[in-house]
């Protein structure tokens, strides 16, 4: 049964969730538009009055991943005036994006492993660069309050953040058990924080993941 008439924006907006829903049930090279189609209730041809291209869809889909996840990032970021514990909420509001999103890491991992350069990977490169400026933020201002461990690089600092996020998303997703990355990932962060933090600074991420001390978590 088709649906009643939409504006092209909504209509687009309905693919691209639908494509990420998809996505999450499976591996993303086998959604194809017959299957957006029905799962927004249009015909295939009608895909293409809002799409150009199976392609376009996916772009769409990364900028929309891109807008929603650094949205979530940076409200994280914001969580605590200590830039240690709002680097430790960016950490858990990511892995809490990906329980919610599981078809984001299957679409980017796909695309990487296609040889040579594509638009979609140049979109997910935009993607990572607005992450790390992110991050580097926040590991500056660790370093300005003498949180940061002397001597850190910070470059490598970031780029084990973001690895040590994709490795904990990946061995999850292999191990079929993605809800389980939740719970590790509190003591993930707490061994990150070590190899970055100064003495003293490393408890911050023993903190419950309810943000609560460890007193109030006990009473």
């Amino acid at each position: 049964m088709v649906s009643h008439r939409l504006s092209s924006q909504a209509r687009q907006a309905e693919l691209v969730d639908a494509a990420l829903t998809l996505a999450a049930r499976g591996h993303p090279a086998d959604v194809t538009t017959a299957a957006l189609a029905a799962a927004v209730g249009i015909t295939q041809g009608a895909v293409f009055r809002h799409f150009d291209s199976k392609e376009a869809i996916w772009l769409a889909v990364i900028d929309q991943v891109h807008a929603r996840l650094m949205a979530r990032l940076q409200l994280a970021s914001r969580h605590d005036s200590q830039p240690l514990q709002a680097l430790r909420a960016v950490f858990l509001a990511h892995v809490d994006f990906v329980l919610e999103h599981p078809g984001v890491p299957r679409i980017i991992f796909q695309e990487l492993q296609k040889a040579g350069d594509t638009a979609l990977k140049a979109r997910v490169r935009r993607l990572m660069g607005d992450y790390r400026q992110l991050l580097m933020r926040l590991l500056q201002q660790a370093h300005k309050v003498a949180s940061l461990a002397p001597k850190v690089d910070m470059e490598a600092a970031v780029t084990l953040f973001i690895g040590t996020v994709q490795g904990l998303v990946m061995q999850s997703m292999l191990g079929g058990e993605i809800a389980a990355m939740r719970v590790q990932a509190p003591g993930v962060f707490t061994l990150y924080l070590g190899g970055v933090a100064s003495d003293g600074a490393g408890a911050i991420g023993n903190s419950p993941p309810d943000g609560r001390s460890s007193q109030e978590s006990r009473a």
